[in-house]
């Protein structure tokens, strides 16, 4: 009887420890502490996390801990990561995400908006889901490119003529670059600086917020402001892992996802004139 009964009451605390304890939600990312998507992610964990209480935690892993984008996307999809924030590695998981990648595309962020809204909610996500089974739950920034590299200045497109270029492990931006006349390089960023530092690639390009949190401009002579792409950023998760989340939860997540973007936007243009003056000051020369 007293077996029983000790029996019975471990069970009990098992099972409220267990009911007790908070699901980790990991969002996963390539950026430095100090870049846009740190900040985004920050962002997003302390507003979801101020709403979820005991239920769920969201815990965020920036510079490429969970790997590359191509590695985080894979664990989505295997259900070992919740959460990861691609930007031009959507055009590979996804023809139509190809759309960013074309040059002058994009305007500025009013016009983002409006794209996202009549663009990538009803067509490019839904699409996504349905070819795919990732889901977009909202969109965020990485920003507009700027080219850096140790050669020259980048006035026109011929002076990329045979400049080694690392870019991201999309094709269409190795397109482009071949089409200008450069020699673009598809590599992981977590490789980049290291590239830069030993002379493997002669530049790279890329929003402020990465160049500086990267610490590209310690390595790099020019930096030729271009604005030639501007890359969104996307919030992904996978439906089969994603619905067997509690409902509540995955309302919380989504929400606080989609109310991060403000903040996105107005950091990143705060980036954009606070980050070229720190590559001015270490003596980049700005063109």
């Amino acid at each position: 009887m007293l077996f029983r009964k000790l029996f019975a009451a471990a069970t009990i605390l098992f099972l409220v420890t267990f009911s007790a304890r908070a699901i980790e939600i990991k969002i996963g990312h390539v950026g430095e502490p100090g870049s846009l998507f740190n900040d985004s992610a920050e962002h997003f964990a302390k507003l979801a996390n101020s709403k979820l209480g005991a239920k769920a935690k969201v815990v965020n892993f920036g510079s490429s801990q969970l790997g590359s984008d191509k590695e985080m996307m894979q664990k989505v999809k295997l259900g070992t990561l919740e959460m990861a924030v691609p930007s031009t590695f959507m055009s590979t998981v996804h023809d139509e995400f190809g759309v960013f990648e074309m040059p002058y595309i994009i305007k500025d962020r009013n016009h983002m908006s409006k794209v996202e809204k009549e663009v990538v909610n009803p067509i490019l996500s839904k699409n996504l889901e349905e070819k795919t089974g990732y889901k977009v739950l909202a969109v965020w920034e990485n920003g507009f490119r700027q080219i850096t590299n140790n050669k020259k200045p980048i006035n026109v497109p011929d002076d990329l003529k045979g400049i080694k270029l690392r870019v991201p492990e999309g094709k269409w931006r190795v397109k482009m670059f071949q089409a200008y006349g450069a020699n673009p390089t598809p590599m992981a960023f977590g490789d980049v600086f290291v590239a830069l530092k030993t002379g493997t690639i002669d530049g790279q390009e890329n929003p402020y917020t990465q160049i500086t949190s990267a610490k590209f401009h310690e390595v790099q002579k020019f930096l030729s402001v271009t604005n030639h792409v501007y890359t969104p950023a996307f919030v992904v998760v996978h439906k089969e892992s994603w619905n067997k989340l509690p409902e509540d939860v995955r309302k919380i997540l989504e929400q606080a996802a989609k109310d991060t973007q403000p903040f996105v936007y107005k950091r990143a243009a705060e980036m954009e004139v606070s980050l070229l003056k720190v590559v001015q000051d270490a003596g980049v020369k700005v063109n």
